[in-house]
């Protein structure tokens, strides 16, 4: 009789053991799903190759925006684009005078307006000013451009470097925090 005790012993442990492991697989795939319920997707609802972007006001071009690859994010809560591999735009004046802006990154922000590039940021004017930067936001509906980056700007033969820089988007009006260099005014 003892025999039969421990062999039912050993069954109902075997058993209880199955159950139990059972149990916690059937709840990990659970667990698993319901970690997946506040999991947003991360991915683009459009991307585009070698981006060609022409913005024209009343039959004339305004600007023209050219990229390797743009992404975009619009259906998040906070939507945005992102250019990875970097842009090239060319700006056109009233004048028909063209300025040059290049980055290696560059996401603009739908609901503030802002853009954001970086990487090499590099702006040259028509008229020769030159803005190099590692960061460089610009507030569209401002026409402003910021950094609290080191900066180098160059206007016919001067230079000044420092750190932190506000300017208009036609340069007239700029705002330099910590400089060195000799600039003539």
């Amino acid at each position: 009789m003892t025999i039969k005790f421990q062999i039912l012993k050993t069954i109902k442990k075997v058993l209880l053991l199955t159950v139990a492991t059972l149990f916690f697989i059937s709840c990990e795939s659970n667990i698993n799903e319901v970690r997946k319920i506040n999991v947003v997707e991360f991915n683009p609802v459009g991307e585009a190759k070698d981006f060609n972007l022409k913005y024209t006001d009343s039959g004339k071009i305004k600007a023209v925006l050219v990229s390797p690859q743009m992404l975009d994010f619009s259906h998040l809560e906070f939507p945005f684009t992102e250019f990875p591999k970097g842009i090239k735009v060319t700006i056109y004046d009233e004048q028909g005078n063209k300025s040059f802006v290049t980055s290696n990154y560059a996401i603009s922000y739908t609901n503030s307006n802002l853009i954001d590039l970086r990487g090499k940021v590099k702006i040259t004017t028509h008229d020769g000013k030159i803005l190099e930067t590692e960061q460089l936001y610009y507030d569209q509906k401002n026409e402003w451009f910021f950094t609290q980056k080191a900066y180098k700007f160059t206007n016919k033969g001067s230079v000044i470097e420092g750190l932190g820089i506000d300017f208009s988007k036609d340069f007239k009006v700029l705002d330099t925090q910590s400089i060195t260099g000799i600039y003539s005014i």
